[in-house]
């Protein structure tokens, strides 16, 4: 793979981490409605890429449900959760992402997993678990399990990706769509105070929901999925691994996240869990699915 490519892996990890800092920072800090968040970065999204809409792809009302799950449903849950979890915390509990996709695989695909990828959702939801059992994450209980919940529904989503046939920049558009029309009605009837939160801090909301749809939906999407449709995909995915880091790192850096040996290790037992996931592919779908499945 070359070192461009490489080096375009590591800003799009490291932006994907960061976003999870900086919805962070826009829900807890700033105030911003966690759902009417998530709509505001659906719609943007939606708008910019308008002109893929057309031709009407076959098939729209699933594209929809599973542009929902991978979108807008689990950035929701993840926005929700991290009203009261840690970005270090909630990165290594969205790990859970990829052994859920194998177990869901099995459920709906009829996926068979051998001894080793069972070690290693053994290993990953045993990381997790481990991870969460610190005193602060603990404190933060209901918000870890709404970014686990975030994690399943992804999970979940991945697992029928293959079942459609569009394009992933396509499914971006489709999956904006689906979320909006969704989450600005469900905004509405369980949150209060929108305008008057945004009005609060209009610039700095305004640059959160900008990095939320166009750098990382938008930009860092479509630069991870150009390049692995141009290399192998043993190559690509694993490299998102780095992810979980850089939101550990991040967490500490910008939001003073406190990093105990708990979340350290079992963030390193989830890791290894899902890279040994990544080594032994799915027979039914492919690896890309595994990670990276909310767009």
């Amino acid at each position: 793979m070359p070192v461009r490519a490489i080096a375009i892996l590591v800003l799009c990890n490291v932006i994907w981490a960061l976003n999870v800092v900086v919805s962070k920072i826009a829900v807890d800090q700033l105030g911003a409605p966690p759902l009417a968040y998530a709509f505001a970065r659906s719609a943007l999204v939606m708008i910019v890429l308008l002109p893929l809409l057309r031709p009407l792809p076959t098939g729209l009302g699933r594209i929809m449900l599973v542009g929902l799950a991978i979108s807008g449903g689990s950035f929701a849950l993840l926005f929700m959760g991290l009203e009261t979890a840690s970005p270090s915390s909630a990165g290594v509990v969205s790990l859970s992402g990829a052994p859920m996709t194998v177990l869901f695989a099995i459920l709906f695909l009829g996926e068979r997993v051998r001894w080793r990828r069972g070690l290693g959702i053994a290993l990953a939801f045993g990381g997790v678990l481990l991870s969460v059992m610190s005193d602060r994450a603990l404190e933060a209980g209901p918000g870890l399990m709404l970014v686990f919940a975030s994690a399943a529904v992804g999970a979940l989503g991945s697992v029928f990706v293959k079942r459609i046939d569009i394009s992933s920049i396509r499914l971006q558009a489709w999956a904006a769509v689906a979320s909006s029309v969704v989450l600005l009605p469900l905004s509405l009837t369980i949150e209060s105070n929108q305008v008057a939160a945004f009005a609060q801090e209009p610039l700095l909301l305004a640059g959160c929901v900008v990095f939320a749809g166009l750098v990382v939906s938008v930009g860092a999407h479509t630069a991870y999925f150009r390049i692995l449709q141009a290399n192998d995909a043993n190559a690509v995915v694993p490299m998102t691994l780095l992810t979980p880091l850089f939101t550990i790192a991040l967490g500490a850096w910008l939001t003073g996240d406190p990093v105990g040996y708990r979340l350290l290790l079992g963030g390193a037992i989830a890791i290894a869990g899902v890279a040994i996931i990544l080594v032994r592919p799915s027979a039914t779908f492919t690896k890309r699915f595994l990670v990276r499945s909310r767009l």
